[in-house]
């Protein structure tokens, strides 16, 4: 049996070979967030205060339907292959497998929605002070969405279309963070 540490490590890599595979998939959050704020002033309105009043509130949920729209691919391509079978009989620690999965979607999905934030906060006129604490925040709650993503993920996964099923799962477990 392959140690601990060896069977993360290769896990890891597979899930960023494949995520590497698929750029599309890791672009679309980050294209769908940065629609969004770029369309807000047209919707809202283009003052600076107003802006800058909302746009904490405003970067947090476009985070959260950003996250959101990559959930639905978490498990899905292991499901359809096989490969969540292979987990399953695998000697190590099915729990321990699924964190590991669920780093890398972090990883893909979290950080640099969390490094575009100040970019975003610039064009919604963010107040310089309110930067560190919503990069702080975002990390350790883009975090949290993917753990309990997870769990939409994992019960959606044998649903043909379960994008709709796993945003009312998982939407009302997001309010807390």
């Amino acid at each position: 049996n392959p140690s601990l540490a060896k069977a993360f490590a290769t896990c890891f890599k597979r899930e960023m070979i494949v995520a590497f595979r698929h750029k599309g998939e890791l672009a679309n959050p980050l294209i769908f967030f940065l629609m969004v704020v770029v369309f807000i002033p047209l919707g809202i309105s283009p003052e600076k205060n107003v802006l800058a009043t909302l746009a904490p509130g405003m970067i947090w949920v476009i985070a959260l339907l950003a996250t959101l729209l990559s959930l639905d691919g978490l498990f899905r391509s292991d499901f359809d292959d096989g490969s969540l079978e292979q987990m399953l009989l695998s000697p190590q620690p099915l729990p321990f497998l699924v964190l590991t999965k669920i780093a890398a979607h972090w990883l893909m999905t979290g950080i640099p929605l969390m490094l575009l934030t100040p970019l975003l906060g610039t064009m919604l006129y963010l107040p310089s002070q309110g930067y560190l604490p919503l990069m702080i925040s975002l990390l350790v709650g883009t975090a949290s969405m993917s753990l309990i993503g997870s769990i939409g993920a994992a019960l959606t996964v044998g649903l043909r279309k379960g994008g709709l099923i796993l945003s009312l799962v998982v939407m009302p477990l997001y309010v807390p963070i």
